[in-house]
């Protein structure tokens, strides 16, 4: 059974390459550009079966655009800053020469952090469904978070990919900012509203869960850094549903048009949604 690979991109010509890389054993490589300014197009071309170049349409757009340029029905999505290993890319063979028994797959990432590896917090396993039969399902339209709902139950690999997520602490807490803007306005959007014991109680339980109960004190400065920054995405992502709910604009305009302008100035990848990044805490 042949897979295909598929990776979307925007401005990634310092991770595309060793991505592609990763996965060079694949049948098909597909990457769908969505107009980088860099020599990302130029670098997947080195690797890709096909590269395709077309405007942003969203996450999940462009995914379900890339696997329908597929050959072969079989499919893992990969993100830019993400890496097969060698163990994964035997697994997966190993999988597709007997057979699948299930329609889709899910993966574990680790994230390289500070300069180590990170096995504690919201952060690992943060399973993704990225293997999958094409025929049996989609990407949902989620602005953030989105996912591949599959038309049946998935099965689990045994080992992980690494995901490269930000060059420092800077680009993470950059990255948050964009983020939780784009979460408060799903939330907005599928009718959900917050208030100040929210904020009260929410990031704290977050820092909580991922030191403590989720072992980030295992992880030493990087495993606290982690454990407060997603304390301070819920925190962040339930002041934003506030602004929203509550409308307090500048000139009555959006309340996070300024942050959205703000963040397109500066070089990003994705033009209005952040780069796939490890799965932030939710506040329920």
């Amino acid at each position: 059974m042949k897979l295909t690979v598929t990776v979307i991109t925007r401005n990634e010509a310092a991770n595309i390459g060793p991505a592609l890389e990763s996965v060079a054993w694949a049948d098909e490589i597909i990457v769908v550009d969505s107009h980088s300014a860099d020599d990302t197009v130029e670098i997947a071309r080195r690797y890709a079966t096909r590269v395709e170049v077309r405007d942003w349409a969203g996450y999940s757009a462009q995914k379900n655009f890339a696997a329908a340029l597929a050959n072969n029905d079989w499919i893992l999505s990969l993100d830019a800053d993400e890496r097969v290993t060698p163990a994964l890319a035997s697994e997966i063979r190993d999988l597709l020469q007997r057979g699948p028994d299930a329609l889709g797959y899910r993966i574990s990432r680790v994230t390289w952090y500070l300069g180590r590896w990170l096995y504690s917090t919201d952060w690992y396993p943060d399973y993704q469904l990225r293997l999958y039969d094409r025929r049996q399902g989609r990407w949902n339209a989620r602005r953030v978070h989105e996912s591949f709902e599959l038309q049946g139950r998935p099965g689990t690999l045994r080992h992980h990919l690494e995901h490269y997520a930000y060059r420092d602490v800077s680009d993470h807490v950059t990255s948050i900012d964009h983020y939780t803007t784009l979460a408060a306005e799903q939330w907005m959007e599928e009718g959900r509203r917050t208030n100040v014991l929210e904020l009260i109680v929410h990031p704290p339980m977050a820092f909580l869960r991922n030191y403590v109960v989720r072992t980030g004190f295992r992880d030493g400065v990087a495993g606290f850094l982690v454990s407060a920054l997603n304390s301070y995405y819920v925190f962040m992502k339930l002041v934003k549903l506030w602004e929203l709910q509550n409308k307090v604009g500048v000139h009555g305009g959006s309340p996070l048009a300024h942050r959205r302008a703000k963040f397109d100035k500066a070089p990003n990848r994705y033009p209005d949604e952040e780069r796939a990044a490890p799965r932030a805490p939710s506040a329920k």
